[in-house]
């Protein structure tokens, strides 16, 4: 019978944080509250934050830019995209520069998440163009986009789109 292994130490905080990183991109703030969380003293916590944004293994600006363009190509709109930005602890300047560097088509991304949905056959009864602006409203996508697009399916004669 062999003998269990002895237990690994703990690592330092920064190396939990260079741990963290090398899965995925993390907020600042997200990688405080994980290491915070796994019992490191908060000073150990700051002092391991700033090495790793100093070294350059840390960005808030490169996160969200990273997220965002994931979001936006799984077909969710800038509201979605920019409330779960802020909910990762980024301030508003990041958000904002990081939709404005996604190249989307947000009206087309719309038209295909619906057309994904619910298939390419136009809503006919007003219950139905509500259920799919609520979907779109639901993904993100702003009020005009979604008007916009259920206007389109219904052969309003004051849309201009298409």
């Amino acid at each position: 019978m062999r003998a269990p292994k002895p237990p690994r130490p703990k690592p330092d905080a920064f190396g939990k944080a260079l741990s963290l990183l090398a899965r995925r991109e993390q907020s600042r703030r997200e990688l405080g509250d994980k290491l915070k969380r796994g019992g490191y003293a908060p000073a150990e916590v700051e002092g391991a934050l700033d090495g790793v944004v100093e070294r350059g293994y840390q960005d808030d600006a490169r996160f969200a830019a990273v997220l965002a363009r994931s979001r936006a190509a799984s077909g969710y709109g800038p509201r979605r995209i920019a409330a779960e930005l802020r909910s990762h602890g980024l301030d508003p300047t990041t958000v904002a520069s990081a939709l404005a560097d996604v190249e989307a088509d947000w009206l087309d991304n719309a038209r295909r998440q619906m057309e994904r949905r619910y298939g390419r056959k136009p809503a006919v009864e007003s219950a139905e163009r509500a259920r799919r602006a609520g979907f779109l409203l639901r993904r993100g996508f702003d009020a005009a986009t979604v008007s916009a697009l259920t206007r389109a399916e219904c052969g309003d004669p004051d849309d201009d789109f298409d």
